[in-house]
């Protein structure tokens, strides 16, 4: 398994668009080494410097959670983001624009998404032009970080194609690039794939592409082949699309390589990284500073307190983020009718945080005059709950001295979470408790920082001292959970009903760690409940406006969004990048409706 290093390589500077062939700036390309495979000097030290600037920014200019993916979960019915009291996260009003599909060509989150996958497609091929000589020479080091890194170019490429309708075929950095749309960017992203899959590694760990990566794209890009194609028009799902995606999924899920993971939120904690259901994912394993754990803290409260043992060097707190629409969590209460989803659904929610009954009751209490009504555990071992987080929530509280409030032996004191002085919920000296409610707008009430159910699906590392820097929570980008979904969905696409049960049901009843909330086997499927089972699997990783578009359900109305043209199935094109290629006639053409 790979092991991450500690040391840095400094590879120099390229320019950022070297990619289109247009010097419209450049970037330091110093980044961390990932793999101890490649330790060493001379052609090894050329190796990994190689492929450190790519796989390290996949992480931090990508997969941020206020780049490419709050770009992919605010446009969905999934999450959204008031300004919280009229002006926290309103930032010129750029979400807001993506969750009402009003974005432009200027809006900051598409711009910052655009440039960090354009980016890391240039880093991808700065590698492959560094690689490829030493391996023509004979280095099979180098020959495998090559396929590597032709994997992640194509998988970068996905990216682009999936948000802006475009993929970029270029292979050296002399040269302009190609653009590449519909059906010919799916054969040149299919092509790269398989020109690796049958060679690249198989054994390097969740953080590096490997063969079961590559088929898991594969099937990725098969499946959503029909909407690459048409990306404004009704999607076709062609028998031999669906059948390449049963296949690849069949080499996954055959392999034995894999397993679901009984414990569900065992799949977003410090460890792993050592799971055996992830196919892929971002290492981050608590050694760098840029690795981040924002997918866990964004859309948590901001006066929620993780880590007790912390907050000498700064409070490990939320945000008061994005938050969940009240109508994705629909689909959970029309799914479960009178049965709470949290008792129903081992992945709704966790409950870390065991209240004592002689506590719960917090009638005519406030953080004014509740003192005594707490419990004590031991700073490392507080968890807060995970999953989806309602109501009054309970935590670690900041004396005025900025340390825990502790109980006699050092133990951090557990109270009912109070709202910061900031909140606009407050009214003079009032206090109150954090309590979130399904309601959340973009009204002045519907704006306030309790609003909105929160996601807590990843854990707050305890190798980050703040929250953010230092995470060891690898981010998850290909799992085999996500391997049975799509199967399941190819199978019905093509009218195999019981096949996709089958694998609905797999994927379902292996979530038995607390068996009382295994989630029960369905007695049928259709693709309206197969469309919600993925909603339920993989919500808060990305998914949800791919999805949404290839089950036709981008269009459709859900809070504050009533835009329903088909053009914003894709977005703007950044008016700096055409702007910055103005001197290649027609090279960059905007997207329709923008």
């Amino acid at each position: 398994m790979a092991k991450q290093l500690k040391y840095k390589l400094r590879t120099g500077i390229i320019c950022l668009f070297a990619l289109f062939g247009a010097p419209w700036g450049c970037t330091d390309l110093e980044e961390n080494v990932l793999d101890e495979s490649f330790r060493g000097t001379g052609q090894a030290e050329a190796i990994s410097g190689a492929i450190a600037p790519a796989y390290g920014y996949m992480r931090r200019g990508v997969w941020r959670h206020t780049i490419y993916f709050g770009l992919q979960e605010v446009t969905s019915d999934e999450a959204i983001l008031p300004a919280r009291g009229g002006t926290d996260w309103f930032d010129g009003g750029k979400y807001i624009a993506l969750h009402t599909h009003q974005m432009t060509p200027g809006n900051g989150v598409v711009r910052d998404a655009w440039n960090g996958v354009t980016t890391n497609i240039s880093r991808a091929l700065s590698a492959i032009e560094v690689l490829r000589p030493l391996a023509e020479g004979g280095d099979s080091e180098a020959q495998s970080a090559l396929y590597e890194m032709i994997a992640m170019r194509a998988y970068l490429n996905m990216l682009m194609m999936d948000s802006w309708g475009l993929a970029f075929r270029k292979e050296s950095s002399v040269e302009t690039s190609t653009i590449l749309r519909g059906q010919e960017a799916i054969d040149y992203i299919q092509s790269e794939f398989e020109s690796v899959v049958n060679v690249i590694n198989t054994d390097r760990g969740p953080g590096r592409f490997t063969q079961g990566a590559v088929w898991g794209l594969l099937a990725r890009l098969h499946l959503n082949a029909g909407v690459y194609r048409d990306p404004y028009g009704t999607p076709s799902f062609e028998q031999a699309d669906m059948s390449k995606a049963i296949e690849y999924c069949d080499l996954i899920i055959n392999s034995g390589n894999y397993r679901l993971s009984p414990e569900y939120f065992d799949l977003f904690n410090d460890d792993n990284n050592g799971n055996s259901e992830l196919i892929f994912a971002l290492d981050q394993r608590g050694q760098l500073s840029n690795e981040h754990g924002r997918w866990a803290y964004w859309s948590v409260s901001g006066d929620m307190l993780a880590r007790p043992e912390w907050i000498a060097d700064g409070n490990p707190d939320g945000t008061n983020g994005p938050a969940m629409t009240p109508d994705f969590y629909q689909t959970w209460l029309d799914a479960y009718g009178d049965v709470d989803p949290a008792e129903a659904d081992a992945r709704f929610f966790k409950r870390n945080v065991i209240i004592p009954e002689e506590i719960s009751d917090l009638t005519g209490l406030s953080p004014a005059n509740d003192d005594d009504n707490f419990f004590c555990v031991p700073p490392l071992e507080f968890q807060m709950d995970r999953g989806i987080l309602r109501g009054v929530q309970w935590g670690p509280r900041e004396g005025a001295d900025g340390n825990f409030v502790a109980c006699d032996d050092g133990a951090a004191r557990i109270y009912p979470v109070r709202e910061g002085a900031t909140s606009s919920i407050r009214e003079g000296e009032e206090e109150v408790y954090v309590t979130h409610v399904p309601k959340i707008d973009f009204t002045t009430e519907g704006s306030f920082h309790n609003t909105g159910y929160r996601y807590a699906k990843h854990q707050f590392s305890k190798t980050s001292s703040n929250g953010t820097a230092r995470s060891s929570v690898d981010l998850v980008l290909l799992r085999l959970g996500e391997v049975y979904l799509n199967r399941a969905e190819a199978k019905m696409r093509i009218g195999d009903t019981g096949g996709a049960l089958a694998d609905i049901n797999t994927l379902r009843t292996s979530r038995n760690a607390r068996p009382d909330q295994t989630p029960a086997a369905l007695a049928s499927i259709d693709l309206e409940r197969l469309y919600d089972e993925r909603g339920f699997e993989l919500y808060w990783e990305g998914h949800r406006r791919n999805d949404q578009i290839r089950f036709g359900k981008f269009e459709d109305t859900w809070t504050e969004k009533s835009s329903t043209s088909p053009q914003k199935r894709l977005f703007p094109i950044p008016q700096s990048a055409i702007d910055g290629a103005s001197n290649l006639e027609g090279f960059l053409v905007q997207n329709p409706g923008y």
